[in-house]
């Protein structure tokens, strides 16, 4: 794993702990209502994650590699 990715990785579990807090503290204040900032800062650290560890890298399939060499 690269310097990049681990650092892609604790961005994302950064992102991650601030929007668990923040919908957290601002249920405590509208019991009722959660934090739009908080759903968007969680999907940027979904998002940031699944890159970290690789999920978005192109894979070419066998028939890829096969339509190239062949």
């Amino acid at each position: 794993m690269s310097t990049g990715a681990i650092l892609e990785i604790a961005a994302g579990l950064l992102l991650l702990a601030a929007a668990i807090w923040l919908y957290r503290k601002r249920g405590e204040d509208d019991a009722r209502h959660g934090s739009q900032g908080a759903v968007l800062l969680g999907v940027v650290a979904a998002i940031l994650l699944i890159h970290g560890f690789g999920g978005l890298d192109y894979r070419p399939s066998a028939a890829e590699l096969e339509a190239v060499q062949g």
